[in-house]
């Protein structure tokens, strides 16, 4: 057996793990999954052109044919074993070359969120109401200069490539003086972000990806599908009028329009062949969050084919211009030049499928990475030739309050990095490019016309 495929084998779970829960919340359901079946943890695609013929079986086929036929596999094991209708449940992350974590639970349940939220975010533990732990340290990767030099090369990349626009994020690390008590962190981020995708996920790490997405990549129920992207977004304001003021600002602007423009054209492109039925609006409309107002256009379709399950369309228009930028591959490859860490599961996917194809799928945002006293937060703001670094920045740091609302943390994110960094960078995967690399990257162009039109 060659390695890849001996990567791609189902791994068994003890009995350790029978008490592992995973939940993804919205309005349309809630889905709670109890212990560990079993799970894929294996990448949706490989990578490499040469190894089509090992993912997809035949020339010509996807190549994510592979984790699909794993996923049915899967999904046969559980039946036999007598769960009736089984469900997969986890994330993908942004790159999805990377492994997926996919669960199949020993047993799990749907509900409706508006009439089960309570039991599902209990502020008390065994020990009464926790605290919010206090703020030691805390780290900017990259900090705010990095941030804006690299906003700058993006831009000027756009001069010399058919890049039009990427997405560049950052990743804000904690170090507390104790454990977040997960249970009180969650029940605050519900309540703050009462209309959001939530999801609580433990990770093969050790660590819990928890988060409250604003934005549906997909969701499918028979032949009907529906998504919603966002693009372009502007911080609330406390005062009434200021905020009805900073919305209307963005309706009106050119720059953030043009931004969701982008990210709606590709998705019409991605979906028009795949649907007998397309729902476009010509303009968006305003969603609100708690810290965010957002450009949303919602879209509907009845798809062509209605084999095609919810979580192979997914992986079909995941990462949208939305979380990567336009044309995706060479904003990806931008990305993974300027970036100074690893995405991994942030701008991915989470949500969950059954074995007849339905489920519904958020865009991993709005998130963070949990383990002890340590958290991972991440934001991301779209790129134009229109952008200015300093708004960009303030636009990160104010999609940053979603999460530490909730954990009670007062974080001075104008903080230079450099000067806070005890923490531990063995929680980072890093990027291949160090900072004098990416010193260097921000100078100098990346031109990745040939490999567009290749």
């Amino acid at each position: 057996m060659n390695e890849l495929a001996e990567a791609a084998e189902f791994k068994g779970v003890d009995s350790e793990l029978a008490n592992a829960e995973y939940l993804f919340m919205s309005s349309h359901c809630g889905i709670r999954g109890n212990g560990i079946f079993e799970q894929l943890l294996l990448p949706v695609k490989s990578g490499d052109k040469s190894h089509q013929w090992i993912l997809g079986g035949k020339d010509g086929d996807s190549d994510n044919d592979f984790f699909h036929h794993k996923l049915r596999a899967a999904f046969q094991r559980a039946r036999q074993a007598g769960i009736a209708n089984p469900i997969a449940i986890g994330a993908i992350p942004f790159d999805q070359t990377q492994p997926a974590e996919i669960t199949i639970p020993c047993s799990y349940e749907i509900f409706s969120r508006s009439l089960r939220i309570k039991p599902f975010i209990a502020v008390k533990t065994k020990q009464g109401e926790c605290k919010s732990p206090r703020l030691l340290h805390q780290k900017s990767l990259p900090e705010k200069q990095r941030f804006k030099q690299a906003v700058k090369q993006i831009i000027a990349n756009f001069s010399l490539s058919d890049i039009r626009k990427a997405v560049l994020s950052r990743m804000l690390e904690l170090e507390l003086d104790g454990p977040v008590c997960l249970n009180t962190f969650f029940s605050r981020l519900v309540a703050l972000n009462p209309s959001a995708y939530h999801f609580r996920f433990p990770l093969s790490s050790g660590a819990q990806l928890i988060g409250a997405s604003p934005e549906l990549l997909l969701r499918r129920q028979g032949a009907q599908v529906y998504t919603n992207p966002l693009a372009g977004s502007a911080k609330r304001q406390g005062d009434t009028a200021m905020d009805k003021k900073v919305s209307e600002n963005l309706t009106e602007s050119a720059k953030d329009a043009y931004e969701h423009r982008l990210v709606i054209e590709d998705i019409r492109a991605q979906l028009t062949p795949l649907c007998s039925e397309l729902s476009i609006p010509d303009s968006p409309q305003l969603m609100q969050t708690s810290t965010m107002w957002h450009l949303s256009t919602p879209i509907c379709g009845t798809l062509a084919n209605p084999d095609m399950t919810v979580l192979q369309l997914a992986c079909r228009l995941h990462p949208t211009p939305a979380l990567c930028g336009f044309p995706t591959e060479a904003a990806q490859k931008l990305i993974q030049l300027v970036e100074p860490f690893d995405r991994g599961m942030f701008g991915g996917i989470v949500g969950w499928c059954d074995a007849q194809g339905n489920g519904e799928w958020a865009v991993a945002i709005r998130c963070g990475l949990f383990s002890g006293r340590r958290v991972q937060l991440f934001a991301g703001a779209g790129i134009v030739a229109d952008s200015d670094p300093e708004s960009e920045w303030q636009e990160t740091q104010a999609k940053l309050k979603t999460m530490l609302n909730a954990l009670g943390v007062d974080a001075d994110m104008e903080t230079d990095g450099e000067k806070a960094d005890v923490i531990g960078e063995g929680n980072v995967r890093a990027n291949k490019n160090n900072s004098g690399e990416i010193a260097r990257a921000a100078r100098k162009p990346l031109d990745t016309r040939s490999e567009v039109s290749a």
